[in-house]
């Protein structure tokens, strides 16, 4: 019983889910899936924000980019950064150019929220309300960057499921254990070191 309240505690903590509502901006943090991007558009179809701002260069794990992990057939551009990848993406599912806001720098998650803070101030908009959408195991992590960087803002975060793994079955599958016990790890790291710098 206190294994399984356990495992629930996990999940809480890392799987975060909002509902959706009317927004400012949807986030798009780097990444090699194409799923984020689609919801993304699927929200922006929907009203739910006027303006979309993919980030990302590579993962500071790679030296370069090296393409879409999923749907090769369908985004097949030759993709400098991640955001080149995640901008035709938007495209092709029906998102206006002018919709899409650009930052290519970034190579990890804190990267992908201070310098799309950046973008926003630059771009004089104020942010009272932002959708994140993102892998489903990253959300918390995500959200902690984004919300440092926007402290003021109220964010709403959609969880994305490229690789089916949910807060239900991610203890089912060594995949799955694997991705949230990665999570945890990172997280503690990155929030040690946050609080040293303080």
């Amino acid at each position: 019983m206190e294994y399984e309240k356990f495992l629930q505690q996990i999940s809480e903590f890392i799987f975060v889910e909002d509902p959706i509502e009317k927004a400012d901006i949807i986030f798009v943090p780097g990444n090699r899936y194409p799923q984020m991007a689609e919801e993304a558009a699927r929200l922006y179809q929907r009203g739910a924000a006027p303006y979309i701002l993919p980030s990302g260069c590579h993962s500071i794990t790679e030296e370069a980019f090296r393409g879409p992990i999923d749907k090769r057939e369908q985004y097949d551009g030759d993709y400098q950064t991640e955001w080149e990848f995640l901008k035709d993406v938007l495209v092709k599912n029906q998102v206006p150019e002018e919709a899409i806001l650009r930052e290519d720098k970034a190579s990890y998650t804190m990267e992908n929220a201070c310098f799309s803070r950046k973008v926003t101030d630059d771009n004089r908009l104020v942010i009272n309300k932002a959708i994140l959408c993102c892998k489903s195991y990253h959300t918390r992590r995500a959200l902690m960057y984004y919300q440092k960087a926007y402290p003021e803002t109220e964010i709403i975060v959609r969880p994305v499921f490229p690789d089916g793994i949910t807060s239900e079955n991610w203890m089912e599958t060594e995949a799955g254990v694997g991705q949230v016990a990665g999570e945890i790890r990172r997280l503690v790291q990155q929030f040690s070191i946050w609080m040293k710098e303080k």
